[in-house]
């Protein structure tokens, strides 16, 4: 699996700790061992301008995603096709605020956002209710699974 980690934040950020939970995250939901990922972490500016130019909407974000060859999950018998799965972007400074108000470090948030941000890579979103809950449990289940995984390294 491609999982390419790009940090110009400016904020310190164990990156093989994203890459390994991006791996998880793929193998869990069945998406192809040649399935190609980026994961880029970016200041404020550079966040609030994409967020600007993507989702007409002012301030920067948590986390954006940008698919491309639109991949869906996998089966066991039958894992999603190789390709281009696209990009997650970070913006530490905001997750930092959010980590803070959570009551847990920068790095746990960043996690929940890499894994929030994979999902909606494989098509997952939150707008209904029943999407929101399909999400985040399947979201939940990524992070119990990859700590658990973390814990016996």
């Amino acid at each position: 699996m491609s999982i390419e980690v790009n940090n110009e934040s400016a904020v310190a950020v164990d990156e093989s700790v994203l890459q390994r939970l991006a791996a998880y995250a793929l193998d869990a939901m069945h998406v192809s061992p040649e399935a190609e990922l980026a994961i880029l972490l970016v200041d404020e500016a550079a966040m609030e301008q994409l967020h600007v130019q993507w989702m007409d909407e002012p301030g920067p974000t948590d986390v954006l995603s940008f698919p491309m060859d639109e991949l869906r999950p996998g089966t066991d018998d039958q894992p999603a096709p190789p390709g281009l799965l696209g990009d997650v972007v970070l913006c530490p400074q905001v997750a930092q605020a959010q980590a803070d108000s959570a009551g847990h470090t920068l790095l746990e948030e960043l996690l929940l956002l890499t894994a929030h941000g994979i999902l909606h890579l494989l098509g997952f979103d939150h707008a209904e209710p029943a999407e929101e809950r399909e999400m985040f449990g399947i979201q939940r289940d990524i992070l119990v699974g990859f700590a658990l995984e973390e814990r016996r390294r």
